[in-house]
């Protein structure tokens, strides 16, 4: 009978050393997971920054460019609607982040708009009398300097976004990652035609096109 005490009492010993061991693993695992996952929403606004400031300089790029005579006005239009989309698609972190349908709506967007905007440029060559204008001086490189940046924000994310995903799926980290709602996050992808941001350098000693 004492044996058998003996044994439950060691059993019981065990068990809560190895709950507590359990609930020690947790939190510290959940404690790791959360500065990863507060930097990848860190990093996102600071995504959302460089694509806000971008979507604010179009409307005076395209003002100042249409100001041009004769500027090729479906090349305008195609710049307006591109910018218009963007702002079609929410940016809200939560739904973008945990959605990776509506994140890549989120980038397709983007990306189209950056396409329209490469094509606005090199239809600004064109037209060496832009050059006299100051306006469009200034807004040629803070275009530049934003476009920049958005590859540099981009990178950066697809690195917070590394580390978080690496540690949410590491065994056995995934199965308190999935109880607390922790899930993969998606990266921005490199495509072909797009593996440097838009050269924003007009060359006006060219003489204009025919």
């Amino acid at each position: 009978m004492k044996k058998a005490l003996l044994v439950l009492v060691v059993l019981g010993v065990l068990l809560v050393l190895g709950v507590f061991l359990a609930l020690g693993w947790g939190i510290r695992s959940y404690n790791q997971i959360i500065p990863l996952s507060a930097k990848v929403e860190s990093q996102w606004a600071q995504v959302q920054n460089v694509y806000q400031r971008r979507a604010d300089l179009i409307p005076n790029l395209v003002a100042t460019v249409s100001g041009a005579a004769n500027f090729e006005k479906s090349t305008l239009i195609a710049v307006t609607e591109a910018r218009a989309s963007v702002g079609n698609v929410k940016m809200d972190p939560k739904e973008l982040l945990d959605h990776p349908e509506k994140f890549a709506q989120f980038e397709q967007a983007q990306d189209r708009l950056s396409s329209a905007l490469s094509r606005l440029l090199v239809v600004v060559e064109r037209y060496p009398d832009l050059k006299a204008n100051s306006n469009f001086l200034e807004l040629q490189s803070q275009l530049e300097g934003t476009e920049n940046r958005i590859a540099v924000e981009r990178g950066r994310f697809n690195e917070a976004v590394q580390a978080y995903n690496v540690e949410v799926q590491k065994v056995p980290q995934v199965f308190l990652a999935r109880a607390f709602g922790f899930t993969p996050k998606p990266y921005f992808q490199a495509k072909p035609e797009a593996q440097e941001a838009p050269k924003v350098n007009f060359n006006f000693d060219q003489a204009p096109a025919k």
